[in-house]
């Protein structure tokens, strides 16, 4: 709770400094308009801006159920204002300083505010896409990986890996049974989803075990817990999910086979409530079988790789939502934070898949990090 209250905060804070450049835009705005008094214009829109992330944080944890009208009307289109606000604070801050210093030739220094209103309005376009297109389309990936002294009967053994469907007001349930169609399709031996299932708070806990309860593979479905599944009471969900037909696995795991030979499947719960046990995971483990583990927060690898882990599965980053198009997996908001930020990573003999996310925390909105349904696929390794 400490944490949120600091990030609730920090987005307060934040959204008060960006929308100052809002402020000139919309004063540029009214100014080219002819509108009168268009300080106390620009004030009260500004004010009003201000006031949506007031109202927002408010309404703390709970991710609640809302009318289609509000959220497709209110809550999105907020959001797109919200993220053209901050997406124009480092050009207003150019335009600010090279706009003076390109002037000094011609003896005019002035900033016009319709510089700002062009910001903004870019800002605008932008974003909308990231809302209302970018992170609705999906990609599909698939991926080999290579594993020491893999069985010959689990060679081409194929891993259906949603992750992070964050389902709730903002995501709706249509979309996650649009992934499961295509996680469905490709036929996977298993089926796994690593954690995150939950924005917060249980009003969707039945929405997530339909979405959950569709999915389909040989071996099973089995899912692992995400911190976000515990902003709110968690076992409602558990209860649900195992109702539905999937497995849920905290700390345990157990052993596949094919014929004779085994592959052993763990899983760690949720390190952000401390929940997590990577030796109550593996103490199951039969000597020299490999090991698929299930964890959420990819920064487990390390220690995972150390207990001789061959494949980790993880999510939690979102590959940063916010990427450079083509190079997110070095230039996102998730490298300030994580040390794996998405895709594939190896430790000696050990790997680890970050899944990019399906989808969003915070500002509903994707850049450069698209939302994938991935099928990896374990070969021998040589």
């Amino acid at each position: 709770m400490t944490r949120l209250s600091r990030i609730a905060k920090a987005l307060l804070v934040a959204t008060a400094i960006t929308h100052v450049g809002f402020f000139a835009a919309a004063y540029g705005a009214l100014a080219l308009a002819g509108a009168p008094f268009p300080i106390a214009g620009s004030a009260l829109v500004t004010l009003v801006g201000y006031a949506g992330m007031v109202a927002l944080v408010r309404s703390g944890l709970d991710d609640r159920k809302s009318p289609a009208w509000r959220v497709r009307f209110l809550r999105i289109p907020y959001f797109v204002h919200w993220c053209a606000c901050v997406f124009t604070l480092v050009p207003d801050l150019l335009y600010l300083v090279l706009r003076p210093l390109g002037g000094l030739a011609v003896g005019d220094v002035r900033v016009p505010p319709s510089g700002f209103l062009v910001v903004y309005v870019v800002g605008l376009v932008v974003c909308t896409y990231g809302v209302l297109v970018r992170r609705r389309v999906f990609q599909e990936i698939h991926i080999e990986v290579r594993v020491k002294d893999l069985p010959p009967a689990f060679e081409g053994f194929t891993i259906a890996h949603l992750s992070d469907l964050h389902i709730g007001a903002l995501t709706p349930e249509e979309w996650g049974h649009r992934w499961v169609r295509a996680a469905n399709a490709f036929g996977a031996d298993i089926a796994v989803v690593t954690g995150d299932l939950v924005t917060s708070g249980t009003a969707f806990h039945e929405d997530i075990a339909r979405v959950v309860s569709a999915l389909r593979a040989r071996d099973g479905v089995y899912v692992t817990m995400g911190n976000h599944d515990y902003f709110g009471e968690g076992e409602p969900l558990v209860s649900l999910l195992k109702a539905g037909g999937s497995r849920v696995l905290r700390n345990e795991g157990l052993v596949l086979t094919r014929g004779d030979a085994r592959l052993y499947l763990a899983a760690i719960d949720d390190t952000w409530t401390r929940r997590a046990d990577l030796d109550l995971a593996l103490a199951e483990r039969p000597a020299g079988v490999p090991c698929v583990l299930l964890a959420h927060d990819p920064e487990m690898f390390p220690k995972a790789a150390a207990r001789g882990v061959d494949v980790t599965l993880s999510g939690h980053t979102h590959g940063g939502q916010i990427a450079v198009p083509f190079l997110a997996r070095r230039f996102s908001l998730a490298t300030l934070a994580h040390t794996f930020n998405v895709g594939v990573y190896r430790e000696g003999d050990a790997t680890l898949y970050v899944h990019p996310g399906l989808g969003t925390t915070g500002p509903p909105i994707r850049l450069g990090a698209a939302p994938a349904v991935v099928r990896l696929t374990l070969r021998a390794a040589a």
